[in-house]
């Protein structure tokens, strides 16, 4: 009886606290939410150039005197390297290979800035490899290529490969971005996804299971409109069908309407955008016409990766969304529509693809992880299924921790995500025979863990006493 009433105590408590939380978030008006959401922006642009960058290298082995470059180079080194070129495995045993990983892009097409250019799109690259080290544990290099050429982009790939562990593709313009990647899945032998396509479609399919679950609708059953015809969502459809949505009930928009079998414009040019015109035939049962108004109508869920906003998506086609109606506004760096205004217009669960805002749904939530369990078992490539293994985990931590409207899918700041992710993803990849290293549950979970943790903790330690250094009170403005 005890425990039954301090349950109910802190289940008060906390109830309480989202009452408190949500008054608190009514008093705000909209000039305030959009100065609010314009913050981040501002910040970027002082705190940028206060620290020249966010990632740097640092020594990973113990250095007690100079006697010890004999070691760690010249004459000492000579040794492993004769052990790898008898034995090019033991590459993994002998060098940081098995955790690092390039990010790689030509910056053709970055956070919804576009065609910005190789040099423009490093700081994203730089933010990306921040993120692999705190989420994941996992060693990252920005690489920017300067080449719009995807034969060129393989081969510069190809050439790098023996430095890296896999490859992270970011921010790569369609439809190269699918000829790029399954050109290097195929002809590498290790992990190289696109975290736009794969990354995205992950964290969007596992906040589609939570948000379901709160409606109450069956993911069988219900239909969704994709907003934006881009690397995301094509391959966001795919995973959703994997999962289980009826490709039938899918009604995807490009720049020029509903994709549908009449799309002439499309069928012509199959050959350049055959993953839209395998959407114009696989999807939209109804065959809808129109453009974002038309798909929206009468939809559960609505999907935008798509133009930056606001009002791309409009108030008015969100009311005539079906009831109960979840909206995923994931365009950067606006959302195609903002909460509130969804809200407003009736939508139940409202995502964006912002940190700043309940209901992250961002691929930083999936690569840190995914990456961490399949560099921990040394996997030859990232399959779907070890996508479709990491959504259905984040969806179990959130659901873990209890599902509200507003908490669909974890936080970055749920530390567990990572290592849990981790090990579904590795578990995933021995099942299905992709792995070169075979562990149990408990020892991959125990690997992911530690790797995790020993990284926060060196960035706290290095935070702690001066090396990264507290930017002045008058940037953080």
């Amino acid at each position: 009886m005890k425990k039954a009433k301090k349950i109910k105590k802190q289940i008060k408590k906390k109830v309480k606290k989202r009452v408190i939380k949500k008054v608190k978030e009514k008093i705000l008006t909209k000039e305030e939410l959009l100065a609010k959401a314009k913050k981040p922006a501002e910040q970027a642009l002082k705190l940028h150039p206060f620290y020249k960058g966010k990632v740097k290298i640092t020594a990973k082995c113990a250095i007690t005197s100079f006697d010890d470059f004999a070691i760690w180079y010249t004459p000492g080194v000579a040794e492993p390297c004769k052990d790898i070129f008898k034995n090019p495995e033991k590459v993994w045993e002998h060098t940081n290979r098995a955790n690092l990983i390039a990010v790689l892009t030509d910056g053709t097409r970055v956070l919804g800035l576009g065609d910005i250019g190789p040099e423009a799109s490093l700081p994203v690259m730089e933010g990306k490899a921040l993120l692999f080290k705190y989420l994941g544990g996992v060693d990252a290099v920005a690489i920017a290529v300067r080449t719009k050429d995807p034969d060129k982009f393989i081969e510069v790939a190809k050439l790098l490969e023996p430095s890296f562990g896999g490859y992270n593709l970011e921010d790569i313009a369609q439809p190269k971005c699918f000829y790029i990647l399954d050109v290097l899945r195929k002809e590498l032998d290790i992990p190289v996804w696109h975290d736009d396509q794969q990354g995205t479609a992950t964290v969007v399919y596992a906040g589609l299971i939570n948000a379901l679950k709160i409606v109450g609708k069956s993911i069988d059953k219900v239909k969704i409109a994709m907003i934006g015809a881009g690397a995301s969502n094509i391959c966001g459809a795919r995973i959703l069908i994997k999962g289980g949505v009826n490709p039938k009930n899918i009604i995807m928009v490009d720049s020029k309407g509903i994709l549908h079998k009449g799309r002439t414009d499309i069928e012509e040019n199959k050959e350049y955008w055959k993953e839209k015109w395998e959407i114009c035939l696989n999807t939209n049962g109804e065959g809808r016409t129109g453009g974002i108004a038309e798909a929206l109508e009468g939809v559960d869920v609505c999907i935008g990766m798509s133009t930056p906003g606001p009002d791309v998506i409009k108030k008015e086609w969100i009311a005539r969304m079906a009831k109960d109606a979840i909206v995923f506004a994931c365009a950067n760096p606006i959302p195609e529509i903002w909460p509130w205004e969804a809200k407003e217009a009736g939508a139940r669960i409202v995502a964006t693809g912002r940190s700043d805002f309940p209901n992250q749904i961002n691929n930083s939530l999936g690569f840190p992880g995914i990456f961490r369990g399949t560099l921990d078992v040394n996997a030859k490539t990232i399959t779907d299924e070890m996508c479709i293994a990491a959504a259905e985990e984040l969806a179990k931590i959130a659901e873990d921790k209890g599902l509200r409207e507003d908490y669909i899918i974890p936080t970055m700041d749920d530390w567990e995500v990572f290592p849990r992710e981790a090990v579904a993803v590795g578990m995933k990849a021995i099942e299905q025979g992709v792995a070169r290293i075979i562990m149990d549950r408990d020892s991959l979970f125990k690997k992911a863990w530690e790797t995790i943790k020993e990284a926060r903790k060196e960035i706290q330690f290095l935070m702690k006493k001066g090396f990264i250094k507290k930017p002045p009170k008058e940037l953080l403005k």
